[in-house]
């Protein structure tokens, strides 16, 4: 059941923009840049992309809903989604994620909260903190499934600071940015990503969405996912991804070797700033 399990932890990854290499790292130094995330509520339609004959998945369908809010002393992410797998044998299995964490606009601090459901029925349950510390191992604590500390190694960032050095990089011309990533949607600790970023595009009107949150510059990104706990020299899976210098991603295409999946914006709305 590798199939669904892994796709929680590339779908929490990939909206908040991770990326790139060399574990333990911190971010090079980037040429100063304003980056403002825009909160937002998005919805995506997820499906099949495509399909070797040797995979044993004959269909993926599914919403998710992903909300990034400002939450004055740090930023709120929730999303939840369903996905259907189908398999050629005939089994079918209903997957449902609620993600919902907290990270200190400092990029030190973090807290999250995850439910997986598997055909009706909870599958896990992880919830915890976790701390980042610049030049020496952060932790991240569990509470649930159980007591237990991990340590994540120096320069570990969370989602919403990985995005915003993202973008940095992004707008500074850079064409890798390595770092390694904690988002606590499972008990395997940060993950070591490789990224690629493309060349800067100017986005197309889209009438669909809101010109206040649809506009503006886009990058196209190429990652692959290196559990640290994993020894493979292979990646566990990787994505592309469109996403615009607001923080908005456009689409996604996660590709697991046998079998790729396409997650596409369908709804875009602004979120409330809270007053501070």
């Amino acid at each position: 059941m590798k199939d669904f399990r892994s796709a929680a932890r590339t779908v929490a990854l990939a909206l908040v923009g991770v990326l790139t290499s060399v574990p333990s790292a911190l971010p090079a130094p980037v040429a100063p840049a304003a980056v403002e995330i825009a909160p937002h509520r998005a919805i995506y339609k997820m499906s099949l992309a495509s399909a070797r004959s040797s995979s044993t998945v004959s269909d993926v369908r599914g919403q998710m809903m992903f909300e990034w809010a400002d939450a004055c002393d740090g930023w709120t992410i929730e999303q939840r989604f369903q996905l259907r797998f189908l398999y050629t044998e005939g089994d079918q299995v209903d997957m449902t994620t609620n993600y919902a964490t907290w990270e200190a606009k400092d990029g030190q601090s973090y807290r999250f909260n995850v439910r997986k459901l598997v055909n009706g029925e909870v599958d896990e349950e992880l919830r915890g903190t976790a701390e980042s510390r610049e030049g020496r191992p952060g932790i991240a604590r569990y509470l649930k499934p159980e007591a237990q500390e991990i340590e994540l190694p120096g320069g570990t960032m969370f989602p919403t600071m990985h995005t915003i050095q993202l973008l940095r990089h992004a707008r500074a011309g850079d064409k890798v940015f390595a770092t390694t990533v904690f988002d606590g949607s499972d008990t395997d600790g940060a993950t070591e990503i490789n990224t690629v970023l493309g060349l800067r595009k100017e986005l197309a009107n889209d009438s669909r969405f809101d010109a206040k949150l649809f506009h503006g510059a886009t990058w196209p990104v190429r990652m692959a996912f290196f559990p640290l706990t994993s020894e493979e020299a292979a990646p566990e899976y990787e994505m592309s991804l469109s996403l615009l210098e607001n923080g908005v991603a456009q689409s996604m295409l996660i590709d697991y070797g046998d079998f790729t999946v396409t997650a596409v914006l369908e709804k875009l709305e602004s979120m409330p700033k809270p007053r501070c």
